[in-house]
């Protein structure tokens, strides 16, 4: 028997994996993905309503054009419709080629899962910055490991697989962990996120729903993304559908 599994070696009544299909392309979503950004509309997205002023929700008003959409800044944060926990997610992005600033003000914005665990973007390319703050970090936390960054105007490639917490009442049992590579370099190796992101302050967990929204960051910087998708995870042994 396997140690704590009711499964013997190479157990013929071991359920088998389901079949995914995996795209012609690289980069493309296999066939059980969700697929959030073709190109073509922002159909799963809407503006981020703020829970305490109430204020934002309604239909995106970035702009769409060419297979990619762009931030228009002072138009607020965008949300998918669909909400994720543990969760595989590809996304792209690029900086504009005439970018302009120093910091974090060169293409500042996010990928934040959950709504609350942030992936940075921002322009990271011979371009100094708080380690913690730059481009593929787990912001204000975790450096990545590496930094892959391609020249601003070129397309950058996320591939982050998340684990979301888990809550007993008030307490954290688990917290999130990130694994994700930026154009084909690990950046973070299962690492664990201490909390939500927060601006120059420790971060700190507080009990949420085990599925929220996606969150792209409007930090008024016009950051392009194209070619979204999404795959639930799940764990081992589970039956075929």
């Amino acid at each position: 028997m396997l140690p704590g599994l009711p499964y013997h070696v190479h157990d013929p009544d071991r359920p088998h994996p389901k079949v995914v299909t995996p795209a012609t392309e690289p980069g493309a979503p296999p066939s059980d993905a969700v697929v959030l950004f073709d190109g073509h509309d922002l159909s799963h997205w809407q503006s981020y309503q703020s829970p305490i002023t109430k204020k934002g929700g309604g239909p995106p008003e970035w702009k769409l054009e060419n297979g990619y959409f762009e931030v228009v800044p002072g138009t607020g944060d965008l949300v998918t419709k669909e909400k994720f926990g543990d969760v595989q997610l590809h996304v792209e992005w690029s900086e504009p080629a005439d970018i302009k600033g120093t910091s974090q003000g060169r293409g500042n914005s996010g990928v934040i899962l959950m709504s609350r665990y942030e992936i940075q973007v921002l322009d990271s390319y011979n371009t100094p910055t708080y380690a913690d703050g730059q481009a593929g970090a787990i912001y204000g936390q975790w450096p990545p490991l590496a930094n892959p960054m391609r020249k601003p105007g070129e397309w950058q490639v996320y591939d982050i697989a998340f684990v979301a917490p888990k809550f007993d009442g008030d307490k954290v049992v688990s917290p999130a962990y990130v694994t994700a590579f930026m154009n084909g370099v690990l950046i973070h190796n299962h690492q664990a996120s201490m909390g939500p992101m927060v601006y120059r302050q420790v971060a700190h967990y507080t009990p949420h729903a085990p599925e929220e929204p996606l969150l792209l960051q409007n930090h008024n910087s016009k950051v392009r993304f194209r070619n979204i998708w999404a795959r639930r995870l799940t764990g081992y042994d589970q039956p075929e559908r």
